[in-house]
């Protein structure tokens, strides 16, 4: 069990399920190989009946599709096929915890090479790792504007997940911490509020949810489309995507950042503002507890947006 926690038995790696310290690659691959790589950070979910469940994975795919399109590597595999390549990988690891699952497509056979002769052809990897949710747990973190501006579209495409644009958000991140605080938030090239590292930007001001828009130098998130959706049908909410100024994130009512990895995670200070009462506020509390529901499966408004893994497995087989 030790060692299962510290990896996976298998991985998937070019159309195979491979035992873990069977996929390797030389050392010289690394390097021009992850420069244009792209990724996607998925969750599934224990469900309170038992079963696991994948949140929008449809969605998260077509999102890798998208972003291997731009940076021109070539997608071998149909969507229908991936799904099942991380259905059956996950049910490989018998896997009933919350969950990591990370696809990567990377430029293949770059040793040796140059970077203007690398072509199109891609590797894609599927790993997982346990990761529990931190939704519920009370954890809140501390920001500042950092001094370092968010990657513009006419510089690096900001709407994909491209392994390069993170370097962005680890600059933040860094800066952040040294300086104290627990994360970041990135201004984009025309001075308003982008995002954090890793995660877009919400905040509750005169009764709205407020973010800044895709046209904002940010990740087209898919966990932020799911909280506006959650925010207006189940809180009945208005939410209004617009630009944000700096000095707005000082006067809010409540902030929050979001994401694959982030969830929903209060931040209850920016800059030494205070926001709020310097605690969780009730929409930030309401939403997550709305959001837990349906990555758990216990409200079934949103059940699409869900893919169980052991629901076509003979419950004796499991």
């Amino acid at each position: 069990m030790a060692e299962q926690r510290k990896h996976p038995t298998y991985l998937w790696w070019n159309g195979e399920r491979l035992r873990w310290h069977d996929a390797t690659v030389h050392v010289t691959e690394l390097g021009w190989s992850t420069v244009g790589a792209v990724f996607e950070g998925i969750r599934a979910y224990a469900g309170a009946d038992g079963e696991l469940y994948v949140f929008r994975l449809r969605e998260h795919l077509e999102r890798l599709e998208r972003s291997m399109r731009l940076v021109r590597l070539r997608l071998d595999y149909g969507l229908d096929e991936l799904t099942e390549v991380i259905l059956d990988l996950l049910r490989a690891n018998e896997i009933h915890e919350d969950t990591y699952i990370r696809p990567l497509a990377f430029a293949a056979d770059t040793s040796g090479k140059r970077f203007a002769q690398i072509g199109n052809d891609a590797s894609l990897l599927v790993n997982t790792s346990p990761l529990a949710t931190h939704l519920g747990t009370g954890l809140t973190q501390t920001a500042k504007v950092s001094s370092w501006r968010r990657i513009s579209e006419d510089v690096m495409p900001p709407r994909i997940k491209n392994l390069s644009n993170y370097r962005n958000g680890q600059l933040a991140s860094s800066e952040a911490r040294l300086d104290g605080y627990d994360t970041a938030f990135l201004l984009n090239a025309q001075g308003t509020v982008a995002e954090g590292p890793g995660a877009c930007v919400m905040m509750v001001a005169n009764g709205m949810l407020v973010t800044p828009s895709v046209t904002c130098s940010i990740l087209e998130s898919i966990t932020r489309d799911a909280l506006i959706v959650l925010a207006r049908e189940v809180l009945g909410i208005p939410v209004v995507e617009r630009q944000v100024d700096r000095t707005e994130l000082y006067v809010a009512d409540e902030i929050f950042t979001c994401g694959t990895a982030a969830e929903i995670t209060p931040v209850i200070s920016v800059d030494k503002y205070t926001v709020g009462d310097g605690g969780i506020g009730p929409v930030t509390r309401d939403l997550e507890r709305a959001f837990l529901d349906v990555l758990r499966g216990t409200e079934e408004r949103f059940a699409a947006w869900r893919t169980p893994v052991w629901a076509a497995v003979p419950a004796g087989v499991r």
